[in-house]
């Protein structure tokens, strides 16, 4: 719960980019039992008649503590048997007994944090086959959102589509999923004209009238597209509705805006949270501290900093990280050190990334052995490292022009237990081709080829991104064209 001024309490909306929906259990049954008149003698032939009411549709309340526990188990398992070798659909056939909607839920979850919407549609199609499943919107909901994050409109639309065949009236959480859908696209510019259609059409419909959840959604959208005018208007909109804005209202509209590098509209955004009697919890301090240290005005970023320890608001870990990546960029070492005594001297544990935030501002400020001592450290102290740990040194030996050093480093990778992946290959190739150094990029690629990593037009585009637009579209095309032929060189 988060205090509103002006409303007393609300409850706190879903997140405006993603939507979850409650696991739906067995249909409930209420039983009830006939009644008998106190004054008539009780015949030996009446017999008490056990009377079901059986909902048509899944109850969903939500599942007990030990129940969800069991659930998320149950998945688990399930995801532990899916491979490539083995089929999807005879694993849920071996669990037939066991599942229910609420792990087909649970499943669509875990499935789509990866790159397997594919096997969501496999696990859907499966579903419709069991006899306890019943057609629903959050089905349809949670299907479509999945499709829309992993940027696969045309299967968002088709579930739609398959939704409506079903029987479903689409109601507000539906076209909440597919307006995020349509804005996941790549034609940014289509997808908001498509959203902003579908959001006009929502109005004039009684079961889908807008939520707080869809102007989150629109208004976040439009922040990113820097469409200021069109921000304001749902604003205005908003303000003439029964709808009040929540702290993701405002969170997510000063987040794109401060991304955006647009410091004046995120500030007048928060003058409006301020006028909604809307009080900041951690996360907008953390984004304004992020934006202001993102344009270098340390001033501001420092006083919000402050306001923050005077708040009920406790600072996080990212908190620490943005302000000492923000300082060593612009190479300000002792201001950084001080964040990082700071965050120690509060009784913070250091993350991983507040370790690679380290690394990179002593890279940014020329004290490369000081970023080295910081990596050496990690190795010594038996923790897991994370590749993206590995990047980040690699890339403070390659912005130093060192890419000797970065391919010593490299190579002693694997004896550290880490082990590289594309965004490695990314680093170092960049690296190689800026340092002119053929040799280190035929062993890359032979290394490349050895790891299964085959680069496409996509890995050329942000390998050489430093290079300009039209440097790098054409680097790209001919890296791509002689790719073959450099592997084979490679090879042999």
């Amino acid at each position: 719960m988060a205090p509103n001024l002006a409303t007393g309490t609300f409850q706190h909306s879903p997140c405006p980019t993603c939507f979850t929906h409650t696991p739906f259990l067995s249909p409930t049954s209420q039983c009830s039992q006939v009644a008998f008149h106190p004054h008539l003698p009780l015949r030996k032939s009446l017999k008490l008649v056990k009377i079901a009411c059986v909902s048509a549709r899944p109850n969903k309340k939500s599942l007990p503590k030990s129940d969800n526990s069991e659930a998320r188990e149950l998945v688990r398992v399930l995801m532990r048997n899916f491979s490539d070798q083995k089929p999807l659909v005879s694993t849920l056939n071996k669990y037939v007994k066991l599942i229910r909607m609420e792990h087909c839920f649970l499943l669509f979850e875990e499935l789509g944090k990866g790159d397997k919407w594919l096997q969501c549609l496999e696990v859907f199609r499966w579903m419709q086959r069991q006899r306890w499943y019943i057609a629903d919107n959050g089905v349809y909901s949670k299907l479509i959102s999945v499709m829309g994050k992993k940027g696969q409109t045309r299967q968002a639309m088709w579930l739609f589509s398959e939704m409506r065949n079903s029987g479903c009236r689409p109601d507000t959480s539906v076209y909440n999923a597919l307006i995020t859908a349509h804005l996941h696209s790549r034609d940014k510019s289509k997808a908001v004209d498509k959203a902003l259609a579908y959001f006009e059409k929502m109005k004039s419909m009684e079961r889908c009238k807008p939520n707080i959840v869809t102007y989150n959604i629109l208004l976040r959208a439009f922040a990113q597209a820097k469409n200021v005018n069109q921000v304001n208007a749902l604003f205005k909109d908003l303000e003439e509705s029964i709808i009040s804005p929540d702290i993701f209202t405002f969170n997510g509209v000063m987040d794109a805006y401060g991304k955006n590098r647009m410091i004046r509209e995120m500030e007048s955004v928060l003058s409006r949270m301020k006028s909604n009697q809307c009080k900041p919890d951690i996360i907008t301090f953390n984004l304004l501290i992020d934006a202001y240290g993102k344009r270098q005005e340390f001033e501001k970023m420092e006083q919000v900093f402050k306001s923050l320890l005077r708040s009920k608001e406790t600072p996080t870990i990212p908190t620490f990280n943005s302000m000492i990546i923000n300082y060593g960029k612009a190479r300000l070492r002792e201001k950084a050190e001080g964040v990082f005594k700071t965050m120690a001297d509060m009784g913070y544990t250091p993350n991983y990334i507040t370790y690679e935030s380290v690394i990179m501002m002593y890279g940014f400020c020329d004290c490369i052995s000081r970023a080295r001592e910081t990596f050496d450290g990690i190795i010594a102290s038996k923790r897991e490292v994370k590749v993206s740990t590995l990047n980040a040194m690699l890339d403070v030996y390659c912005m130093n022009n060192l890419p000797m050093e970065a391919d010593l480093l490299w190579e002693s990778s694997r004896d550290l237990g880490i082990h590289p992946d594309p965004s490695t290959y990314k680093l170092l190739y960049r690296a190689y081709t800026k340092a002119d150094m053929k040799d280190l990029l035929q062993k890359l690629l032979k290394c490349m080829d050895r790891d299964g990593i085959v680069p496409n037009k996509r890995f050329f585009l942000d390998a050489l991104g430093a290079f300009g637009s039209s440097a790098t579209t054409s680097k790209a095309d001919s890296g791509t064209k002689g790719m073959k032929s450099q592997l084979t060189v490679a090879k042999t």
